[in-house]
């Protein structure tokens, strides 16, 4: 089955070259490369563009014109990943955050599920033990808040280590999703739980990032708390656009 990943980046010129490597190396003879580049002043786009030369019809970039947010340069991506014809589309951070060795895990467990999803806080997940006290205890308690409201069965359903199956995109109206920061992970579950479609969670340990800074903040903590009760009350408009 042709496995594309797909990988938004914005100053990542560091992480690329070694994370492709990574990727093709897992004993998956069918995976490609997309990656998605807002206009990063880094190069990064420019390190994309050497990795397709590198690697000629296993490595595709899309260059954007700035630095549009999270959400749409998924949504862009997994367009092109279905239009090029994937079967499973696996998204992921490109700092090394989400470890590549296991996509290969996610993938096996999509003859089980339509979504499968690195989870952090199921048994055998963990996070970063360099994470301060207060940040561990945020992220979970911004699970437990979304998971509360949404009535979602995740356990970690701000995570960003996924795999789905064509069919799951396809049968979400992706020109319906309407968040674009970090809260695009939460919608992006929500829907395909909506549209009755089964999700099952992989533990992963979620390791702090190699190089760069991260790009999580306040603010975009605080936009994903008060996108999540919109999220909730446009539910039922979720149903409705299921293809």
């Amino acid at each position: 089955m042709k496995i594309t990943v797909v990988i938004p980046t914005y100053n990542e010129a560091e992480n690329l070259p070694e994370l492709a490597s990574a990727l093709f190396s897992l004993p998956l003879s069918s995976l490609d490369l997309l990656i998605v580049d807002d206009n990063s002043p880094d190069g990064t786009g420019q390190v994309a563009d050497d990795l397709a030369q590198e690697y000629p019809g296993r490595v595709f970039v899309l260059h954007r014109a700035g630095k549009l947010g999270f959400g749409s340069a998924y949504i862009t991506g997994f367009k092109q990943a279905l239009d090029n014809g994937a079967e499973i589309v696996v998204q992921m951070d490109a700092d090394f955050s989400h470890n590549p060795e296991r996509v290969v895990d996610l993938v096996k467990k999509l003859e089980e599920c339509d979504m499968a999803l690195g989870s952090r806080y199921v048994e055998g997940g963990d996070v970063d033990e360099g994470w301060a006290f207060w940040r561990k205890g945020l992220s979970y308690f911004g699970n437990f808040y979304t998971r509360l409201i949404l009535g979602l069965p995740i356990r970690d359903i701000t995570g960003g280590f996924r795999a789905w199956r064509r069919e799951t995109l396809l049968g979400i109206a992706l020109d319906q999703i309407k968040s674009n920061g970090y809260v695009f992970q939460v919608e992006m579950a929500y829907s395909a739980h909506q549209c009755g479609y089964t999700i099952m969670e992989v533990p992963i340990y979620f390791k702090e990032r190699r190089w760069g800074e991260s790009k999580m903040s306040f603010k975009i903590q605080l936009e994903a708390a008060v996108r999540v009760w919109a999220i909730r009350f446009s539910g039922r408009d979720a149903k409705k656009h299921c293809n």
